[in-house]
């Protein structure tokens, strides 16, 4: 089965996090990454340029309408929403915050759940909220591949806790595990 987009909830820890993930997929990595990483509202794109640096993919903040392409990783902008609409584009909203996060974890896998369903993989990585619990429930009732990283190795556990708590996920696994399980599933035709 081939996947047509992954989706990463991450929170406390996650710089961290993604400088390992990114570090480790290759340039031919061919599915889209969309990530949601609570950070302030008033942010810069720093962040965004740091991870550019460890990362063998172009990873750049989600635009307005903007069409989602193959062997990119997308992220959430700062005080923003971020939807995936059924052409597969953004959207941005500002509406009210979800789990005391604007963007919200949650409002993003809901969305990407309804449009690619089976097809979707759903990762929740370190954080130290709920956001993203129902979020990957729904991913998983869409029938979508739902991957946690495993509590003892992440940064803070109560994320991934609260998402494992919730449903049965497909994998547990390290930042390590999750990164080889993505490149194998990307392979798949």
């Amino acid at each position: 089965m081939r996947y047509e987009a992954i989706v990463i909830g991450v929170s406390s820890g996650g710089m961290n996090a993604m400088k390992v993930m990114f570090s480790l997929l290759p340039k031919d990595f061919n599915t889209p990454v969309i990530i949601v990483q609570h950070i302030g509202a008033h942010s810069d794109n720093l962040w965004v340029r740091l991870l550019n640096d460890k990362s063998n993919l172009p990873i750049k903040e989600a635009d307005e309408k903007e069409k989602i392409e193959n062997g990119k990783v997308y992220i959430a902008p700062p005080n923003y929403h971020l939807l995936i609409e059924k052409d597969r584009t953004f959207s941005l909203t500002v509406d009210k915050q979800v789990n005391y996060s604007r963007p919200s974890i949650d409002v993003l896998f809901e969305s990407a759940a309804e449009v690619y369903a089976g097809k979707l993989i759903g990762v929740i990585l370190t954080g130290s909220n709920n956001d993203g619990t129902n979020g990957i429930k729904r991913v998983k009732e869409c029938g979508g591949l739902t991957i946690i990283q495993n509590p003892e190795t992440a940064e803070s556990a109560f994320m991934p806790k609260s998402a494992i708590a919730a449903i049965e996920p497909d994998y547990v696994l390290s930042l390590e595990g999750i990164t080889e399980l993505l490149i194998t599933l990307d392979k798949q035709k």
